[in-house]
């Protein structure tokens, strides 16, 4: 027989809810980025950033593959090296941006922002 505790530790094993993703950042103070990892498996990590006005995270890349998933706020984001005019897009709610691996990249946020990144194929 199956007891509650053995069927919810199965169902965590095949799937996760987060009801409110963005009210894992509680509050954005000034001058700060906050980050959250929301899960991590064996081929994917997701982890939510909020980011206050004017912080930036600099030129950096990812050996995974990556999604950048915009839920609140505006933030400029440079794709390709900066210096060798990586194209920069304006990203606001509902925003998607998909990332090879190893794709120079930098996010500044213009207010307030909250961003979703999920890295797969670790």
């Amino acid at each position: 027989m199956t007891t509650k505790t053995d069927k919810q530790a199965a169902a965590a094993a095949d799937f996760t809810i987060v009801p409110d993703i963005a009210g894992m950042i509680a509050g954005i103070t000034p001058d700060s980025i906050i980050s959250r990892t929301v899960y991590q498996g064996t081929t994917l990590r997701i982890i939510v950033f909020g980011f206050a006005a004017g912080q930036e995270l600099s030129e950096h890349t990812s050996s995974k593959e990556a999604v950048l998933h915009f839920l609140s706020g505006e933030a400029l984001v440079t794709l390709g090296k900066a210096a060798e005019g990586g194209e920069t897009t304006a990203a606001g709610p509902g925003t998607l941006i998909r990332m090879r691996p190893g794709l120079p990249h930098t996010v500044v946020a213009q207010t307030d922002t909250i961003m979703l990144l999920s890295m797969m194929g670790f």
